[in-house]
């Protein structure tokens, strides 16, 4: 060891800050900290070329970890000391980084994917058709469904998908996440919903709506040869509204269009919301999603809940940390949501690890486990 790194001397003067002020109770927090960014240590599979031709692999055994680190209102501010302090806080490496790429803004986010890649981790992309500015529960806009399956988008869709073709690293693209839910603009809900789409009444217009939006999409990136994505088909765990029209078979687009599935898995994000515990949340969406199809491998593509006592968060992150890689096999990675907003009645859903000291205490002794992999499982692809 030369000597101590210059985030090392940050690290270890805010501590020597907080421990001789009254904000002592962090102490702990704050040199367990400072052990783990001592101690972290590089796997050999990080002597791989980062520039080799390679796909990352779901692991056979344990899952991945991985999150969103509140990069801004377009979730798009990536940063490289973002993402290493977030690494830091945590004590684990972080296999996935989730960022979006809004159709508002009509540009590809190379820099971010890079920054992403060559930090060693995998890039986990929210390819949203959503206009600026990003609210919800507004109703579709210029990025409507049917305007694309029209071809209105194809240019953009082509120059997007020749910017991830030339990018030519592994990626994880979610096109329109959350679909069977009522709050984004390509919700179902907007596109006729639940009246028939055949004779026997066995489709619906809402659902078969998004599906052809969604194979107009991946088949205009694939043309383009953009084979470095893989694709995921993402819900919400829960159906809103819950009627059988909006489950996620109805919107699932073969699976000639999907690599991984992938569930929202949110606690309580608003203080009037009731807590539900982990199985509450997952058991029924992980079984419907598992008839989805037989074998792909899942992802909790986005979870956390918010810091509203009596509720106990930490106890709901240990959980989550335990059952995700032991009662749910298919499930092969976990993104956390790391993210805190100000609600329109002022207070706070603070859903960041780091919301108390006991709640970023339970997440790096749950992701602290050997089975939460920290470090991309790589297969080098064929020469052309």
């Amino acid at each position: 060891m030369r000597g101590e790194s210059t985030l090392n001397k940050q690290w270890r003067r805010i501590y020597e800050i907080v421990c001789r002020t009254r904000m002592q109770p962090f102490c702990a927090i704050f040199l367990l900290t400072l052990v783990s960014s001592a101690c972290h240590q590089r796997t050999k599979s990080d002597k791989l070329d980062n520039n080799a031709s390679v796909e990352v692999v779901a692991p056979a055994h344990g899952a991945y970890t991985g999150a969103f680190i509140d990069f801004g209102e377009a979730e798009e501010d990536v940063t490289l000391e973002g993402i290493e302090g977030f690494e830091t806080m945590v004590g684990k490496h972080q296999a996935i980084i989730a960022s979006s790429s809004y159709w508002g803004e009509q540009d590809f986010p190379s820099k971010n994917l890079n920054v992403i890649w060559q930090h060693r981790s995998l890039p986990l992309v929210f390819w949203s058709p959503w206009d600026r500015p990003y609210e919800q529960n507004t109703g579709p806009d210029r990025f409507n469904l049917n305007s694309i399956i029209a071809g209105a988008w194809d240019k953009y869709i082509d120059d997007w998908a020749d910017a991830a073709k030339a990018f030519a690293k592994p990626m994880i693209v979610v096109f329109a996440n959350e679909m069977n839910g009522d709050w984004f603009p390509w919700s179902g809900s907007y596109y006729g919903g639940n009246r028939p789409a055949n004779e026997e009444k066995t489709k619906w217009q809402g659902p078969e709506t998004f599906k052809a939006a969604y194979r107009h999409v991946v088949d205009r990136v694939r043309a383009r040869g953009a084979t470095n994505i893989k694709w995921m088909f993402h819900t919400n765990n829960y159906s809103s509204p819950l009627d059988t029209w909006n489950f996620a078979p109805a919107y699932y687009p073969g699976p000639d269009y999907a690599d991984w599935l992938g569930l929202s898995v949110y606690g309580q994000q608003y203080r009037e919301e009731a807590s539900a515990d982990i199985p509450s949340l997952v058991d029924w969406p992980y079984k419907e999603m598992s008839g989805v199809d037989p074998n792909k491998p899942m992802m909790i593509a986005e979870w956390g809940t918010g810091e509203f006592p009596p509720g106990n968060k930490a106890e709901w992150i240990k959980q989550g940390l335990e059952l995700f890689r032991s009662r749910y096999p298919r499930i092969k990675a976990a993104v956390y949501w790391h993210e805190r907003w100000q609600n329109e009645e002022g207070y706070y859903s603070n859903l960041r690890v780091n919301s108390s000291v006991e709640s970023l205490q339970a997440y790096r002794e749950g992701v602290a486990n050997p089975d939460w992999l920290a470090n991309l499982l790589l297969r080098p692809l064929p020469t052309k």
